[in-house]
């Protein structure tokens, strides 16, 4: 890791009539609308699916780290989150997120340790760090 602090920078574009280009970090652009609720088109990537897609991504990036300086073999973990958006106090924000894990292993793998090392990385997200809103973990591991 770098020395912190670390900056990330990104720019939004757009349009009256058109959707908002996301861009930065050298990856591909993502066009992005309102959600449904919120009067959108739907069929894009919202600033609300964006944020949920964050805690997901986070969630399993921080596992792969953790994984690794533990030595700990794995086969595959999906990621399933769920954010709540509520009125809080007169304003709109997300209240909480609910993180599925599953992860899979080879046979004969702790189980024990598994478990340890999903909480682990719930508790080393810094997205999910980052936010008032609440972080709630449901994990499963799977033996193959």
């Amino acid at each position: 890791m770098h020395d912190l602090p670390h900056r990330y920078s990104v720019s939004a574009n757009g349009t009256a009539a058109d959707e908002v280009t996301l861009s930065g970090g050298g990856g591909s652009d993502i066009r992005s609308m309102p959600p449904p609720e919120f009067g959108g088109p739907g069929g894009y990537w919202s600033p609300e699916s964006l944020l949920v897609a964050a805690v997901a991504d986070c969630f399993v990036l921080s596992f792969k780290a953790i994984a690794r300086a533990s030595r700990f073999d794995w086969i595959a973990l999906d990621c399933r989150v769920d954010g709540e958006l509520d009125r809080v106090d007169r304003r709109i924000r997300f209240t909480a997120f609910k993180v599925t894990a599953e992860l899979t292993v080879a046979e004969g793998t702790n189980t024990e340790k598994a478990e340890r090392l999903l909480e682990k990385a719930e508790q080393a997200c810094l997205i999910t760090n980052s936010l008032i809103a609440e972080s709630h973990l449901s994990t499963s591991v799977n033996l193959i």
